[in-house]
């Protein structure tokens, strides 16, 4: 457990046809245990599957966590959760909503 964890929810708020949805599809609504609101993009960006884990070329250096949709704040909006649905003890991580691993197509199939 960690001090100072609180509950985030991450909300999409661009229209459905918005471009910036091109490199970075949807995950929905996801809900995460972080320290701030960035660190909650940065926890909700973890969660994905990464170029690195899997058979396919970086479009951006090494890794693309930093080309996700959670970092968008065109996509994404950052809201305090106090409703006190999920617990703060616990480490920080995606708690509620589903980080989908279909966004990266690998190389072989």
């Amino acid at each position: 457990m960690t001090d100072g964890l609180k509950i985030f929810r991450l909300v999409p708020t661009a229209a459905i046809d918005d471009p910036n949805w091109q490199n970075s599809p949807s995950h929905g609504e996801v809900v995460v245990r972080a320290l701030t609101p960035g660190d909650a993009r940065i926890v909700a960006s973890e969660a994905e599957l990464d170029f690195t884990e899997i058979g396919a070329a970086p479009a951006e250096g090494n890794s693309t966590k930093e080309a996700s949709a959670f970092r968008n704040d065109k996509l994404y909006t950052v809201i305090a959760d106090t409703s006190g649905r999920f617990s703060v003890d616990g480490e920080r991580g995606v708690v509620g909503g589903r980080v989908r691993i279909d966004t990266i197509v690998p190389m072989q199939r």
